[in-house]
């Protein structure tokens, strides 16, 4: 007597893809700035627990990796920078597998001249908002002394301190902005509920300064977020961080020890 021959396939689980989604989101979070938020948050607590008052503190954002070896610093710093935007790729690479690219994060040079308008607005904004706002808190005793750079004065000074304004700002547009708000979306993440993960992750990071380094990025998180839903694109973002953190690092260069209203470490 024959077997009777099964005709139907056999039930196939459909794949978790939400499950797949979160770990991947993780994974890139803990590549990244997820990291660098645990590690301000322990840093935040070292300063805190150690005797003196926080403004008597100092977080230098770009130091000297190889002290009176110009040479061999040049080198660190490319690498830093280079690396730092790892994660970036990894985002592209993600992207392309879904047939997107980054282009649907607004993040190519489709619109270049309007990205760049928009962005120089933005940055016009909340940099100076955001000086007044960390001089307050700093003043208040909620915030350590920020030192932008420390760096010799050799050849490459000002070149390495734009690069490392564009990696930031690649690197923190693209994930905290972009990916994070994309994967949330996916997600069925609220709207707000996406809003408040985002601007507290930006937030996190930079908690190494002080709470006025925690809430004045939470807030600038905030807006970031408001306009990327409404403009559809990081791209004047991410040049109104690039725009941001050079004037920043640039104007120490050149103030620091010349102006008695900017605070030194």
């Amino acid at each position: 007597m024959e077997a009777r021959v099964q005709t139907q396939a056999p039930e196939v689980e459909a794949p978790l893809e939400a499950r797949t989604l979160r770990s991947e989101t993780l994974i890139v979070l803990a590549l990244s700035l997820g990291a660098s938020g645990l590690s301000a948050l322990i840093s935040f607590i070292g300063s805190v627990t150690q005797p003196g008052a926080l403004k008597n503190q100092a977080a230098t954002l770009v130091g000297s990796y190889a002290p009176h070896r110009p040479w061999l610093d040049l080198a660190w710093q490319l690498f830093y920078i280079a690396t730092a935007l790892a994660p970036v790729a990894l985002v592209a690479h993600l992207l392309a597998r879904e047939r997107v690219g980054m282009g649907v994060l607004g993040f190519d040079l489709s619109r270049p001249r309007r990205d760049l308008l928009r962005g120089a607005a933005v940055a016009a904004v909340i940099g100076g908002t955001g000086l007044a706002f960390y001089l307050g808190v700093r003043a208040a005793g909620f915030n350590l002394t920020v030192v932008p750079e420390s760096l010799p004065n050799v050849w490459w000074k000002i070149p390495v301190l734009i690069a490392s304004a564009v990696q930031n700002a690649v690197l923190e547009e693209v994930i905290v902005l972009g990916y994070l708000l994309r994967r949330l979306d996916q997600l069925r993440w609220s709207p707000n509920a996406a809003l408040t993960a985002s601007a507290v992750l930006r937030g996190s990071y930079h908690l190494y300064q002080g709470l006025g380094g925690f809430f004045g990025n939470m807030a600038m998180g905030v807006v970031f977020v408001l306009l990327y839903r409404r403009w559809g694109r990081i791209g004047p973002m991410v040049a109104a961080h690039a725009l941001i953190d050079t004037v920043a690092f640039v104007g120490y260069a050149l103030l620091a020890g010349k102006v008695g209203w900017l605070p030194t470490g």
